[in-house]
Parts: structure tokens; C-alpha cells; sequence
């Protein structure tokens, strides 16, 4: 019994560790991502610790290079120890309204191909990383790398 309430109280700890270095962007963008899963009957996507170091580290060479691009991100994902079967990204940036959490969650429900990876039932955790800087000459923008994993 008491290995048990020890196994609960570590998970527990752990998803908390998971979801406590999320800034205030990212936690918007995955609340707003949960918001159109639930909407679409699916479970809402965990935050995890190595896909979001991913995708910070990806936003950030995306702002200090000038580019937008997805690479070879099944390869970066992989390289942070995930090993899901299935994995995707989404990427997207924006500035003032947006760069808002609801608008890029909007702008990938209209789009097939991002609107597949956030609501593909599958996936169950992902990363976020949303980072300001300088891009495309407009100053304040929001660079934004989300990175799924599931089945």
C-alpha cells in the first residue's frame, strides 16, 4: 500500500514538474490547443519537459537564424529521448493579436495539415516553446514550435 501512494505521489510530481517551466505563452497556447481537442471530443494534450525543450531550442534557432522551417524535427525529437511511435509539429509566429494563443490555435484549425496534427487522437503529450524576438524585420514577435507525440 505504501509503495503505491509512493508510486501516485511521484507521478504526481513528476507531471507537475512537466507543466511548471511553461511561461505564460505557452501555458496559454496549450490551454487554447486542450480548449479545441475538447471540442472535438479528444483528451488534452500533457506538457512534457523533453518536447518542450525541443521546441524552445527550435524557436530559438528559428528567431537567431531569420528562418521558419520544420527540419528534420523528427530526428530533434528523437534526440531528447522520445521514442513515440508517432510524432509532428506545428509551427507558427505572429505579433500583437496575432501572436495570440486562440488566434495561431484558429489559424491551425483552418489549415488540414496543422489541424491533423492538433487534433489527432494519438497524441498525448507535447511541447511548447514560444519565444519573442526579432523576425521578418518586425520587432516583439512570437515565435512558436509545438512538438507532439503519441500513437
Amino acid at each position: 500500500m505504501a509503495a503505491a501512494v509512493t508510486a501516485l505521489i511521484l507521478a504526481g510530481a513528476a507531471h507537475a514538474a512537466s507543466t511548471a517551466t511553461l511561461t505564460q505563452a505557452e501555458s496559454s497556447l496549450l490551454t487554447a490547443m486542450n480548449e479545441a481537442r475538447q471540442a472535438n471530443g479528444l483528451r488534452p494534450l500533457r506538457a512534457d519537459w523533453r518536447l518542450e525543450r525541443a521546441a524552445r531550442a527550435h524557436s530559438s534557432k528559428m528567431l537567431r537564424t531569420g528562418t521558419f522551417y520544420h527540419g528534420a524535427f523528427s530526428a530533434r525529437i528523437r534526440r531528447v529521448g522520445v521514442r513515440s511511435p508517432r510524432v509532428g509539429e506545428n509551427l507558427a509566429w505572429g505579433q500583437g493579436s496575432l501572436g495570440a494563443a486562440r488566434s495561431i490555435v484558429s489559424m491551425w484549425l483552418a489549415s488540414p495539415e496543422h489541424r491533423a496534427n492538433l487534433l489527432h487522437a494519438g497524441y498525448r503529450i507535447v511541447g511548447v516553446g514560444a519565444l519573442r524576438g526579432c523576425f521578418a524585420g518586425h520587432h516583439h514577435t512570437l515565435m512558436v514550435t509545438t512538438d507532439f507525440a503519441g500513437r
